[in-house]
């Protein structure tokens, strides 16, 4: 009868292996998410009257009020007002529109 039996000294090794996979894990995922969600929460207090914010649903606006209750009335076009979460803001997208920055044209 065959029994299987671990190498000696391989229980070691095994963890090593998974401390090493936690740290990798840590280190590409949940460190970069952490700072992605400290900067959009500084991005998102920072926001102020008479800046030009693009939504995540792609509404391109201007700050008309900051609400207390943690909503933004976005003017989208001249007399034309909506009421939207904060949260709602795309920091990259409005980043973007504020560079300047537009998408290359293809050309053939």
């Amino acid at each position: 009868m065959y029994l299987l039996q671990s190498a000696p000294g391989g229980g070691g090794f095994q963890f090593i292996f998974l401390g090493l996979m936690i740290v990798v894990f840590w280190l590409f995922f949940i460190r970069p998410q952490a700072k992605k969600a400290k900067q959009q929460k500084t991005f998102i207090d920072n926001l102020q009257k008479g800046d030009k914010v693009v939504t995540i649903a792609g509404i391109h606006g201007k700050v008309n009020n900051l609400n207390e209750d943690g909503t933004i009335n976005l003017e989208v076009s001249p007399g034309s007002y909506i009421k939207i979460e904060k949260s709602a803001i795309s920091m990259e997208w409005t980043n973007q529109l504020n560079k300047g920055t537009t998408a290359p044209v293809a050309t053939k």
